[in-house]
């Protein structure tokens, strides 16, 4: 079927980089909107960026000014590239993705979720 797997979390100080990977894999045919979510421990999930299928974006008002997404249609990848970042960033980043399949449907699809945590 169909799979996004993200890449890229890991620990890093405050104010510092971090870029997420999310690649899609399987019987695609189309891919429409992907988004990056995100949930700390203890609150709801939250969505942090979108971007369309002729690459328009948006953000939530808290990463306006320190986070990019885009995405690369040719090789079904998006990425969240993340500067300036703070403790409040950490939570685990998911992506997901609205895809057509081969066999013609059209469905939401998650990765698992990778963690990104902001520490000293």
């Amino acid at each position: 079927q169909v799979q996004l797997v993200e890449s890229g979390g890991g620990l890093v100080q405050p104010g510092g980089s971090l870029r997420l990977s999310c690649a899609a894999s399987g019987s695609i045919f189309r891919i429409y909107g992907m988004n990056w979510y995100r949930q700390a421990p203890g609150k709801q999930r939250e969505l942090v960026a979108s971007v369309t299928s002729g690459g328009s974006t948006n953000y939530a008002d808290s990463v306006k000014g320190r986070f990019t997404i885009s995405r690369d249609n040719a090789k079904n990848m998006m990425y969240l590239q993340m500067n300036g970042l703070k403790p409040e960033d950490t939570a685990v980043y998911c992506c997901h993705g609205t895809i057509q399949t081969t066999q013609g449907v059209i469905q939401d699809y998650w990765g698992q979720g990778t963690q990104v945590t902001v520490s000293s």
